[in-house]
C-alpha cells in the first residue's frame, strides 16, 4: 500500500500511470542517492558485504518472528470447564486442517489422473501464491520503511525542533512513538481516493505488535541505516509467509 501512495504522488506530479510503476522504485533510489550526496560521507559498494548484510538482516528479523509467536499464542482464547471458548470466541486458523482420514477411495485410472493433474495445479497455484507473497513483503519492507521511517521520522522530528523548539531527546522519543503508532494503525485502516478505508478489523494484540515493531524498526534505522532495516522488514515478511504456508497455526 505504500507503493501505491507513493504512485499516487508521483501522478498527481504529473506522471502518467504506465510511467509511476517505473518512477516509483526510481524515486526511492533518487531519494537514498540524495541523502548519501548531501551527508557528504564517503561510500563504497563492495559485493562481498551482500552476504554478511543478507545474514544480518535475517537475524534481525528472528526477534520480530519470536516476538510475534508469542503474542499470537497469548492471544488465543481460552476454554473454560466445559471446553467452550471464553465469551463464544472462536480461535483464528491460518489454514484449513486437512483431514486425518485414513479411508483411501478407489480411483478409476482416469480418475487418479485427474486427482493427480488437480494436486498439481494445487501445488502450483500455492506457490505463485507463495511467490506473489514474497514479492509483495519485499515492497513492504523497502516502501513502508521508506514512508514511516525515512521520511515520517525525518518530518515530525523537523516539526517537533523547529516549530515546537523541542530539545533533541524528547523530539527523538515523540517521533519514534507517533510514527510506530501510525505503523501499526497503517495495517487497519487505509487512505486511499481520498478517504479511510478499513482494511482489516482493528484488534490491540495485532496493532500492539505493529507498533513494537515500528519501534523496533525505528532503532534499527537509527543504527543501522536504511538497507539493513528494510532488508530485516522483507526478511521477516518472507518468514512469516513461509511459516504461515508450510506451519499453519492450529
Amino acid at each position: 500500500m505504500a507503493f501505491s501512495w507513493l504512485q499516487n504522488c508521483l501522478m498527481y506530479l504529473g506522471f502518467g500511470s504506465k510511467f509511476g510503476w517505473v518512477a516509483t522504485p526510481l524515486t526511492v533510489v533518487v531519494i537514498l542517492m540524495a541523502l548519501q550526496i548531501t551527508s557528504r560521507k564517503s561510500w563504497r559498494f563492495w559485493f562481498r558485504d551482500i552476504l554478511p548484510m543478507t545474514v544480518e538482516c535475517i537475524l534481525l528479523a528472528v526477534p520480530l518472528i519470536v516476538l510475534s509467536m508469542v503474542l499470537s499464542s497469548s492471544a488465543q482464547p481460552q476454554r473454560d470447564d466445559n471446553g467452550r471458548y471464553a465469551n463464544n470466541s472462536i480461535p483464528t486458523q491460518t489454514s484449513a486442517v486437512l483431514n486425518g482420514s485414513s479411508v483411501v477411495p478407489a480411483y478409476s485410472v482416469e480418475d487418479r489422473d485427474s486427482s493427480a493433474i488437480a494436486e498439481d495445479n494445487a501445488g502450483n497455484g500455492k506457490w505463485q501464491e507463495i511467490l506473489a507473497n514474497v514479492v509483495t513483503g519485499i515492497g513492504a519492507g523497502i516502501y513502508e520503511e521508506l514512508v514511516f521511517r525515512l521520511i515520517l521520522i525525518i518530518v515530525l522530528m523537523t516539526v517537533f525542533q523547529h516549530l515546537f523548539r523541542l530539545g533533541h531527546g524528547v523530539t527523538i522519543i515523540l517521533a519514534v512513538c507517533i510514527s510506530s503508532a501510525l505503523f501499526g494503525a497503517y495495517h487497519h485502516i487505509i487512505y486511499m481516493g481520498g478517504r479511510f478505508i478499513q482494511s482489516s478489523p482493528f484488534n490491540w494484540p495485532e496493532f500492539s505488535f505493529r507498533t513494537i515493531a515500528g519501534i523496533y524498526f525505528a532503532v534499527l534505522f537509527a543504527i543501522r541505516g536504511f538497507g539493513i532495516t528494510a532488508g530485516a522488514h522483507a526478511f521477516y515478511d518472507i518468514i512469516a509467509i513461509f511459516m504461515n504456508a508450510f506451519f499453519p497455526q492450529p
